[in-house]
């Protein structure tokens, strides 16, 4: 990695001349193929990377498979400094999307560099906070839908017919309607047409009519009933997917303010007014 490419690392710009010089000669370069794992989750940890060109996704994966991207880093960013700094395994995978130059900084010479330049541990810090704030972001943002949306979307003009036929048999309008058809019906064969009545007690025609209206009502309930249990399985569906973001993106808070609380304990003793002053602003 060249001078001009360490200066365009906002980690690096405080650097004098020689230690910029001092660094590159401590990096060691390393060319990923497109769409190639670097490393993955529980890997060992032992070197940080610095981005010369190209992308790499951070991104973790749940039990289920599901992979959740925490950050896309291009030129000029730099990742792999949590489990550099703590000791552990990595927290995470780290993908190439397209041909990438990195540059790599192995933990013991990043130790060694780091006492002759606090003010780089410092700009880490800096840098580990702005991400704990954009992942805190995360949290803020609605990643949830509206299952009635996603259902609505999907309906067609013959099942919201069926629905509407659905809550309207299912409600008093309907009772009402049927108990004055019925009341009419009577009314018209015994009273009003009398020896004339198409439909003479004990109103066969009538008794045909409203069981065709209850074996025409019966699947068109049903119908609606199997769509409100698609629904229910969809709202299912559409929690389990907002707890199980909301367990990522807290699991990855938690884990970046325990490396913030370590890195603070590694700091040399120069840096201690330093601390203080920012903590004061």
């Amino acid at each position: 990695m060249n001078l001009n490419a360490l200066r365009s690392v906002p980690l690096f710009r405080s650097l004098k001349e020689h230690d910029v010089a001092k660094l590159s000669h401590l990096l060691t370069a390393r060319r990923i193929a497109a769409d190639t794992a670097l490393f993955k989750r529980d890997d060992p940890g032992d070197a940080m990377f610095f981005i010369e060109s190209g992308l790499i996704r951070i991104s973790v994966r749940d039990v289920d498979g599901h992979d959740t991207v925490l950050a896309e880093m291009g030129r000029g960013d730099f990742f792999g400094e949590m489990a550099m700094l703590d000791g552990q395994l990595r927290s995470a995978d780290a993908t190439a999307t397209e041909d990438t130059q990195l540059a790599v900084l192995a933990r013991s010479d990043f130790r060694a560099f780091i006492r002759e330049n606090p003010d780089i541990a410092l700009g880490l810090l800096t840098a580990m906070t702005h991400r704990l704030r954009r992942t805190d972001n995360l949290l803020r943002h609605r990643i949830s839908r509206n299952a009635n949306e996603v259902e609505d979307a999907s309906l067609t003009m013959s099942d919201r017919a069926a629905d509407l036929i659905a809550e309207f048999g299912g409600s008093w309008k309907f009772i009402g309607a049927s108990i004055s058809f019925s009341l009419f019906w009577i009314g018209l064969n015994s009273w009003l047409l009398y020896n004339k009545s198409f439909d003479p007690f004990p109103y066969v025609l009538l008794n045909l009519v409203l069981g065709m209206i209850a074996g025409l009502q019966a699947p068109i309930i049903m119908m609606s009933q199997n769509r409100q249990g698609v629904k229910d399985r969809l709202r299912a569906d559409l929690d389990y997917r907002v707890n199980l973001k909301n367990e990522l993106l807290l699991t990855e808070v938690l884990r970046r303010l325990e490396n913030l609380e370590g890195s603070r304990s590694q700091l040399p003793p120069a840096e201690t007014e330093q601390k203080k002053v920012i903590r004061q602003d």
